[in-house]
Protein backbone atom coordinates (compact mmCIF):
# COMPACT_ATOMS: atom_id res chain seq x y z
CA UNK A 1 0.00 0.00 0.00
CA UNK A 2 1.10 3.04 -0.91
CA UNK A 3 1.49 6.33 1.24
CA UNK A 4 -2.53 7.57 2.39
CA UNK A 5 -3.51 10.68 2.63
CA UNK A 6 -6.30 11.17 5.40
CA UNK A 7 -8.83 13.90 4.19
CA UNK A 8 -10.74 14.76 7.21
CA UNK A 9 -14.31 16.47 6.46
CA UNK A 10 -14.90 19.24 9.01
CA UNK A 11 -17.55 18.73 11.69
CA UNK A 12 -18.18 15.21 10.06
CA UNK A 13 -16.77 11.97 11.69
CA UNK A 14 -17.14 10.36 7.83
CA UNK A 15 -13.52 10.78 6.67
CA UNK A 16 -12.28 10.21 2.34
CA UNK A 17 -9.30 8.26 2.42
CA UNK A 18 -7.11 7.43 -0.85
CA UNK A 19 -3.65 6.58 -1.58
CA UNK A 20 -1.69 9.40 -2.30
CA UNK A 21 0.81 7.38 -4.90
CA UNK A 22 -3.04 6.51 -6.84
CA UNK A 23 -3.51 10.53 -7.05
CA UNK A 24 -3.43 11.38 -10.67
CA UNK A 25 0.23 12.67 -11.69
CA UNK A 26 -0.91 15.10 -14.81
CA UNK A 27 -4.25 17.37 -14.45
CA UNK A 28 -5.14 17.94 -18.11
CA UNK A 29 -7.49 21.14 -17.64
CA UNK A 30 -9.84 22.15 -20.34
CA UNK A 31 -10.52 26.05 -21.13
CA UNK A 32 -13.60 27.34 -22.58
CA UNK A 33 -13.09 27.54 -25.55
CA UNK A 34 -12.20 24.44 -25.88
CA UNK A 35 -15.28 23.20 -24.68
CA UNK A 36 -17.24 25.09 -27.68
CA UNK A 37 -14.86 23.14 -30.66
CA UNK A 38 -16.49 20.65 -32.41
CA UNK A 39 -14.02 17.93 -31.44
CA UNK A 40 -13.28 18.69 -28.02
CA UNK A 41 -15.09 15.33 -26.89
CA UNK A 42 -12.86 12.68 -29.58
CA UNK A 43 -9.78 15.03 -28.23
CA UNK A 44 -10.89 14.51 -24.42
CA UNK A 45 -10.98 10.93 -24.89
CA UNK A 46 -8.42 10.51 -26.65
CA UNK A 47 -6.52 12.40 -23.60
CA UNK A 48 -8.41 10.22 -20.88
CA UNK A 49 -7.15 7.18 -22.40
CA UNK A 50 -3.52 8.17 -23.16
CA UNK A 51 -3.17 9.34 -19.98
CA UNK A 52 -4.81 6.31 -17.79
CA UNK A 53 -4.81 6.29 -14.28
CA UNK A 54 -1.81 8.37 -13.43
CA UNK A 55 -4.10 11.00 -15.18
CA UNK A 56 -7.37 13.10 -14.57
CA UNK A 57 -9.20 15.58 -16.81
CA UNK A 58 -10.55 18.71 -15.19
CA UNK A 59 -13.77 19.81 -16.93
CA UNK A 60 -13.72 23.57 -16.54
CA UNK A 61 -15.86 26.19 -18.43
CA UNK A 62 -17.74 29.33 -17.39
CA UNK A 63 -19.43 30.09 -21.07
CA UNK A 64 -22.01 27.04 -21.53
CA UNK A 65 -25.53 26.51 -19.29
CA UNK A 66 -25.30 24.12 -16.78
CA UNK A 67 -26.91 21.56 -18.44
CA UNK A 68 -24.36 21.48 -21.50
CA UNK A 69 -21.71 21.28 -18.58
CA UNK A 70 -23.92 18.40 -16.76
CA UNK A 71 -24.37 16.39 -20.30
CA UNK A 72 -20.55 16.42 -21.11
CA UNK A 73 -19.82 15.59 -17.84
CA UNK A 74 -21.55 12.53 -17.69
CA UNK A 75 -19.88 11.80 -20.96
CA UNK A 76 -16.70 12.28 -19.26
CA UNK A 77 -17.23 10.17 -16.63
CA UNK A 78 -18.60 7.57 -18.55
CA UNK A 79 -14.69 6.95 -19.16
CA UNK A 80 -13.13 6.78 -15.96
CA UNK A 81 -13.89 2.77 -15.82
CA UNK A 82 -12.75 2.07 -19.13
CA UNK A 83 -9.51 4.38 -19.30
CA UNK A 84 -8.57 4.71 -15.53
CA UNK A 85 -8.36 8.41 -15.77
CA UNK A 86 -10.21 10.85 -13.15
CA UNK A 87 -12.56 13.52 -14.11
CA UNK A 88 -12.35 16.06 -12.04
CA UNK A 89 -15.42 18.82 -12.22
CA UNK A 90 -13.95 21.97 -11.34
CA UNK A 91 -16.25 24.45 -9.21
CA UNK A 92 -19.53 22.56 -9.78
CA UNK A 93 -20.09 20.01 -6.84
CA UNK A 94 -23.89 19.25 -8.11
CA UNK A 95 -22.26 18.38 -11.13
CA UNK A 96 -19.78 16.11 -9.93
CA UNK A 97 -22.22 14.82 -7.77
CA UNK A 98 -24.68 13.57 -10.32
CA UNK A 99 -22.24 12.84 -13.04
CA UNK A 100 -20.30 10.42 -11.00
CA UNK A 101 -16.87 12.45 -11.16
CA UNK A 102 -14.11 11.43 -8.85
CA UNK A 103 -13.44 14.54 -7.73
CA UNK A 104 -14.34 18.40 -7.62
CA UNK A 105 -11.83 21.13 -7.87
CA UNK A 106 -13.28 24.62 -5.83
CA UNK A 107 -11.16 28.08 -6.84
CA UNK A 108 -11.73 31.37 -4.84
CA UNK A 109 -14.83 31.38 -6.64
CA UNK A 110 -16.44 28.43 -5.64
CA UNK A 111 -18.20 27.02 -2.82
CA UNK A 112 -15.79 27.13 0.35
CA UNK A 113 -14.64 23.86 1.63
CA UNK A 114 -16.40 23.55 4.09
CA UNK A 115 -19.43 23.95 2.38
CA UNK A 116 -18.85 21.39 -0.28
CA UNK A 117 -18.29 18.61 1.98
CA UNK A 118 -21.49 19.53 3.66
CA UNK A 119 -23.17 19.05 0.23
CA UNK A 120 -20.80 16.03 -0.79
CA UNK A 121 -19.49 14.28 1.79
CA UNK A 122 -17.88 11.47 0.68
CA UNK A 123 -16.51 13.74 -3.11
CA UNK A 124 -12.42 14.14 -2.73
CA UNK A 125 -12.42 17.86 -2.48
CA UNK A 126 -9.31 19.63 -4.07
CA UNK A 127 -8.72 23.48 -3.87
CA UNK A 128 -7.24 25.90 -6.29
CA UNK A 129 -4.42 27.85 -3.89
CA UNK A 130 -1.60 30.50 -4.62
CA UNK A 131 -0.15 31.26 -1.27
CA UNK A 132 1.24 28.47 1.37
CA UNK A 133 -0.93 29.85 3.91
CA UNK A 134 -4.34 29.39 1.44
CA UNK A 135 -2.70 25.82 0.96
CA UNK A 136 -2.53 25.39 4.57
CA UNK A 137 -6.01 26.46 5.45
CA UNK A 138 -7.26 24.02 2.73
CA UNK A 139 -5.51 21.03 4.41
CA UNK A 140 -7.26 22.22 7.76
CA UNK A 141 -11.22 22.59 5.79
CA UNK A 142 -10.03 19.11 4.26
CA UNK A 143 -9.25 19.40 0.81
CA UNK A 144 -7.78 16.24 -0.22
CA UNK A 145 -5.11 18.17 -2.78
CA UNK A 146 -4.05 21.25 -3.62
CA UNK A 147 -3.44 23.02 -7.26
CA UNK A 148 -1.12 25.54 -6.69
CA UNK A 149 0.24 28.71 -8.91
CA UNK A 150 0.47 30.27 -11.01
CA UNK A 151 4.44 29.24 -11.46
CA UNK A 152 4.81 30.55 -14.74
CA UNK A 153 3.44 33.23 -16.26
CA UNK A 154 0.88 32.19 -19.00
CA UNK A 155 -1.24 33.89 -21.46
CA UNK A 156 -4.65 33.69 -19.57
CA UNK A 157 -2.59 35.13 -16.20
CA UNK A 158 -0.66 38.21 -17.95
CA UNK A 159 0.82 40.39 -15.74
CA UNK A 160 0.47 38.12 -12.68
CA UNK A 161 4.07 37.74 -10.80
CA UNK A 162 4.76 34.17 -11.42
CA UNK A 163 5.57 32.35 -8.40
CA UNK A 164 8.59 29.59 -9.75
CA UNK A 165 9.61 26.91 -8.26
CA UNK A 166 10.54 27.96 -4.69
CA UNK A 167 6.65 28.55 -4.41
CA UNK A 168 5.90 25.50 -4.88
CA UNK A 169 8.49 23.87 -2.28
CA UNK A 170 7.24 25.77 0.23
CA UNK A 171 3.89 24.61 -0.46
CA UNK A 172 4.67 21.13 -0.52
CA UNK A 173 6.71 21.69 2.82
CA UNK A 174 3.72 23.29 4.79
CA UNK A 175 1.06 20.73 3.98
CA UNK A 176 1.13 17.03 3.42
CA UNK A 177 -1.62 16.95 0.91
CA UNK A 178 -0.52 16.31 -2.74
CA UNK A 179 0.53 19.55 -4.25
CA UNK A 180 -0.28 19.64 -8.29
CA UNK A 181 1.55 22.64 -9.74
CA UNK A 182 -0.47 24.74 -12.46
CA UNK A 183 0.94 27.86 -14.53
CA UNK A 184 3.03 27.30 -17.82
CA UNK A 185 4.64 24.62 -16.76
CA UNK A 186 6.84 22.33 -19.57
CA UNK A 187 7.51 18.83 -19.87
CA UNK A 188 11.15 20.22 -19.30
CA UNK A 189 10.11 21.84 -15.68
CA UNK A 190 9.02 18.27 -14.65
CA UNK A 191 12.34 17.73 -12.79
CA UNK A 192 12.32 20.43 -11.13
CA UNK A 193 8.90 20.41 -9.77
CA UNK A 194 9.16 17.03 -8.68
CA UNK A 195 12.67 17.72 -6.85
CA UNK A 196 10.85 20.39 -5.08
CA UNK A 197 8.20 18.63 -3.56
CA UNK A 198 5.27 18.63 -6.33
CA UNK A 199 3.19 15.13 -6.83
CA UNK A 200 2.06 16.36 -9.94
CA UNK A 201 1.41 19.14 -12.75
CA UNK A 202 -1.59 20.40 -14.43
CA UNK A 203 -1.81 22.04 -17.76
CA UNK A 204 -4.11 23.66 -20.22
CA UNK A 205 -2.11 24.59 -22.86
CA UNK A 206 0.05 21.19 -22.81
CA UNK A 207 -3.11 19.48 -23.91
CA UNK A 208 -3.40 20.82 -27.61
CA UNK A 209 -7.13 22.17 -26.70
CA UNK A 210 -6.08 25.44 -28.91
CA UNK A 211 -5.55 23.11 -32.58
CA UNK A 212 -9.67 22.11 -32.51
CA UNK A 213 -11.60 22.74 -35.01
CA UNK A 214 -14.17 25.45 -34.07
CA UNK A 215 -17.26 24.46 -34.78
CA UNK A 216 -19.50 25.95 -37.42
CA UNK A 217 -22.64 27.54 -37.14
CA UNK A 218 -24.55 24.47 -38.50
CA UNK A 219 -22.97 22.75 -35.71
CA UNK A 220 -23.14 24.68 -32.72
CA UNK A 221 -24.44 21.92 -30.40
CA UNK A 222 -21.69 20.48 -28.42
CA UNK A 223 -23.15 16.56 -28.52
CA UNK A 224 -24.13 16.33 -31.95
CA UNK A 225 -22.91 12.94 -33.02
CA UNK A 226 -20.04 13.17 -35.73
CA UNK A 227 -17.33 11.14 -37.43
CA UNK A 228 -14.51 11.30 -34.64
CA UNK A 229 -11.49 13.60 -35.87
CA UNK A 230 -9.09 11.52 -37.30
CA UNK A 231 -5.60 12.06 -36.04
CA UNK A 232 -2.51 12.16 -38.12
CA UNK A 233 -0.19 9.31 -38.65
CA UNK A 234 2.24 9.17 -36.05
CA UNK A 235 0.07 11.85 -33.83
CA UNK A 236 1.09 11.59 -29.90
CA UNK A 237 -0.96 13.01 -27.34
CA UNK A 238 0.57 16.21 -26.38
CA UNK A 239 0.05 15.77 -22.71
CA UNK A 240 1.66 12.17 -22.67
CA UNK A 241 4.79 13.79 -22.84
CA UNK A 242 4.63 15.32 -19.17
CA UNK A 243 4.44 11.14 -18.45
CA UNK A 244 7.82 10.91 -20.27
CA UNK A 245 9.28 13.50 -18.28
CA UNK A 246 8.08 11.89 -14.96
CA UNK A 247 9.41 8.50 -16.25
CA UNK A 248 12.91 9.81 -16.89
CA UNK A 249 13.39 11.08 -13.67
CA UNK A 250 13.17 7.94 -12.58
CA UNK A 251 12.12 9.08 -8.92
CA UNK A 252 15.74 10.03 -9.08
CA UNK A 253 14.66 13.90 -7.51
CA UNK A 254 17.42 14.81 -10.01
CA UNK A 255 16.57 19.00 -10.80
CA UNK A 256 17.51 19.75 -14.30
CA UNK A 257 16.61 23.46 -13.65
CA UNK A 258 19.54 24.83 -11.66
CA UNK A 259 18.47 27.78 -9.25
CA UNK A 260 14.70 27.03 -10.26
CA UNK A 261 15.16 28.83 -13.49
CA UNK A 262 12.55 27.63 -16.21
CA UNK A 263 13.29 26.33 -19.16
CA UNK A 264 12.52 28.27 -22.39
CA UNK A 265 11.51 25.17 -24.68
CA UNK A 266 7.95 23.57 -25.04
CA UNK A 267 4.43 25.02 -24.52
CA UNK A 268 2.81 24.71 -21.12
CA UNK A 269 -0.14 26.26 -19.33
Amino acid sequence: MGERTRCVHWRSIRLVIFDREEFPIVHAVTDSSALSSQGFLDRAYAIMKALGPRGALHLRSSRISGREFHELAVLLAARQKSTGCWLIVNDRVDVALAAGARGVQLASHSLRIAEALKAAPNLPVGASIHSVDEAIDAQKDGACWCVAGTVFETPSHEGRPPARVDFIAGVAKAVTIPVIAIGGVTPEDVPALLAAGAHGIATIRGCGWEHLPEASSEEDELLKTRLPVQADRGFVEPVTRYISAYDSVSGSGQDNHPGGERSTTGAGA
